[in-house]
């Protein structure tokens, strides 16, 4: 399976069902975190979508299979 670039609210919103929370924004960057401590980074930018790089590095970030990632941004 391969990531294909998604827009940064659909992002959001999977990791939202993950359990990670919006801690605060910094200009067009949204921090989010776990209750558990782990911190990611997702860039919103109007009319664009987030490439597969940073995508592997948020789902990095989730501790999850690249797999787990991509059936639940099938399901959002």
């Amino acid at each position: 399976m391969s990531l294909k670039p998604q827009p940064a609210k659909k992002i959001i919103k999977v990791l939202s069902k993950l359990g990670f929370e919006v801690v605060r924004k910094r200009g067009s960057h949204v921090i989010l975190k776990h209750a558990d401590g782990r911190l990611t980074v997702v860039p919103v930018h109007a009319g664009e979508e987030i490439g597969s790089g940073l995508l592997n590095k948020i789902i990095k970030d989730t501790g999850l299979s690249k797999e787990e990632f991509i059936k639940l941004l099938e399901t959002a």
